[in-house]
């Protein structure tokens, strides 16, 4: 029987493929409005991302919760606990965005004078920011306890929970603004046009907010003039309030004129903190950095086998309970990474998934790591480690030279993993530390 043929894409499937691009692109414009800052524009590092819009999307989810949604710290202690992770790896790109919207949820501008400027509560966490950003190893039980147990200043289970996933948070990312060089490209802006300073995070993407720009900004244009948005209005609510606006202008002018002055002066007042913001005053004991975890004639720390303690099976339980929902964001973090369409092998993936645990401490007994050595050229695992332990001295990061054949977002998935896995290695060790106190 002869067998029916069919053409290589029918009517219909032509119209699929249409509406799954024209899909995917709804998606990335939906993800760009809910990431705008209220300057009008969409962060550097968000635009990088666009290149997933699935991972973006869990991304900012995960966030927007940390930084913004119901916790036990305060909104101006979750920022400046992001300043103070930044710090350590001098990333100006994220203390600058940091220190602004610390202004912005009614942070003190006295504390942006430097760590000793802050409260002695937040002035503890300085030693676990260090030890967990450059050399997590060290992570100790007795650093829980010092923190839970110092009198008047003590924090709580809870609080320290949060304050730790801030930090791995930040110290990550930092390490995706170095791989994709977003740091070099970032200028502080001088002035803001409209008297308030610009934003990082996209608070309003979790509640459906969207804030449509009058373009998106490239990285290099930071210092160019915007035009504000409030983050609470839609495109109707904004026609609606230019048109108010314009009606009465005239009727406001006067006024206006009258407080220009005194916001000026404000403004000016403000924006000295901001850009004066320099990196080296929220850090102690800046010569701390990374070292080796692994030589061969040396043998001072014990290898932590994920066999002994693990993600699925106990990190995500522990702080999911005492952090209610941010384990299930994570977890969807770690999954959306390693799941992402790509040209890169599974295998890949996860060598250079446990290349990055491996050099910061952890290990898998089920794994070969013969197949680092057999996937990863070694130019890539320079760059992989560089970005993942030391991001500070890679502000210009020198790119394999396989990457000249990898597509833009390929490169970017590789520093989205590298984020990740290391953000699940620095909340292992502390995690592990925390049940350790528990337990004692």
């Amino acid at each position: 029987m002869e067998r029916t043929q069919f053409p290589l894409r029918s009517p219909c499937q032509r119209v699929q493929k249409q509406v799954v691009v024209n899909g995917e692109k709804e998606r990335v414009s939906l993800l760009f409005m809910k990431a705008l800052v209220s300057r009008g524009s969409v962060d550097a590092v968000f635009q990088q991302m666009a290149s997933h819009p699935q991972y973006l999307e869990s991304f900012l989810r995960t966030q927007h919760y940390i930084l913004h949604m119901d916790g036990p710290l305060p909104l101006p202690y979750r920022h400046y606990i992001a300043i103070m992770a930044a710090a350590r790896h001098h990333c100006n790109y994220l203390v600058y965005l940091h220190s602004a919207q610390f202004l912005r949820v009614g942070g003190d501008p006295l504390w942006l004078q430097g760590l000793e400027a802050a409260p002695p509560r937040l002035r503890l966490l300085a030693h676990i920011n260090k030890v967990l950003a450059h050399q997590p190893w060290l992570i100790a039980c007795s650093h829980i306890q010092t923190l839970l147990k110092s009198g008047e200043q003590c924090w709580s289970l809870a609080e320290l929970v949060q304050a730790v996933v801030i930090l791995a948070h930040c110290h990550a990312l930092c390490s995706f603004v170095f791989g994709c060089d977003t740091d070099s490209d970032f200028v502080p802006r001088s002035k803001s046009p409209n008297g308030t300073p610009p934003t990082f995070c996209p608070f309003d993407a979790a509640n459906g907010n969207t804030n449509v720009p009058q373009s998106l900004a490239t990285p290099s244009e930071h210092k160019a003039r915007r035009r504000s948005l409030d983050s609470s209005c839609d495109m109707a609510c904004l026609k609606e309030r230019i048109q108010k606006s314009q009606e009465e202008r005239e009727k406001r002018e006067e006024r206006l004129l009258q407080t220009q002055t005194l916001q000026q002066t404000d403004l000016e007042e403000e924006e000295e903190i901001i850009c004066f913001a320099d990196p080296s005053r929220f850090i102690t004991d800046p010569n701390f950095c990374y070292v080796e975890f692994a030589r061969r004639e040396e043998d001072h720390f014990q290898v932590f086998r994920v066999q002994d303690y693990s993600w699925e099976d106990h990190g995500f339980s522990l702080v999911n309970r005492l952090y209610s929902d941010i384990g299930h964001l994570l977890d969807d973090r770690f999954r959306s990474v390693t799941t992402l369409p790509s040209l890169h092998s599974s295998d890949l993936k996860r060598a250079i998934w446990n290349y990055i645990h491996c050099v910061l401490g952890i290990r898998y007994d089920d794994y070969d790591y013969g197949e680092v050595n057999q996937l990863l050229a070694r130019d890539l695992k320079l760059y992989i480690k560089a970005v993942a332990c030391f991001p500070d001295a890679t502000k210009t990061p020198v790119c394999p030279l396989s990457w000249a054949l990898l597509k833009p977002s390929e490169r970017i998935h590789v520093n989205l993993l590298i984020m990740e896995a290391r953000l699940q290695a620095e909340l292992l060790y502390a995690l592990r530390a925390i049940t350790q106190y528990m337990i004692a």
